[in-house]
């Protein structure tokens, strides 16, 4: 008896090897996409910090935190607020940077992607 033949076509090599571009060209504009938001992200939150900080205290932020000169309580203060709000505002530029690219290109990019919970 012969054998049924799945009557699904495979995909062309020509199609396979397009797939395969735009998806490393995805990869290429999201690496760009999402340094340049996650970098933006932490200028407007540093910048901002400064500011409350100089608003709080009437003194401008420390340069160097591990200055000898610049006293414990300031440098610990100043590390813990700084790298947190940075850290916090490069993540929510990078979501709302994923979002975009997901409305732009339908799908997350592949660096993300993995993260996806599987069902």
């Amino acid at each position: 008896m012969a054998k049924k033949q799945d009557s699904t076509p495979e995909p062309a090599p020509e199609a396979a090897a397009a797939a395969t571009t735009a998806a490393g060209e995805n990869s290429k504009v999201w690496a760009v996409f999402g340094l340049v938001s996650a970098l933006a992200g932490a200028t407007v939150a540093k910048k901002a910090l400064s500011t409350g900080w100089k608003a709080a205290t009437g003194k401008e932020p420390p340069a160097n935190p591990a200055d000898p000169d610049v006293q414990m309580w300031e440098a610990v203060a100043w590390a813990a607020v700084s790298g947190t709000s940075v850290a916090l505002a490069r993540m929510l530029a990078s979501r709302r940077a994923a979002n975009y690219f997901v409305k732009s290109t339908g799908h997350l990019p592949g660096q993300l992607a993995a993260d996806k919970p599987k069902a």
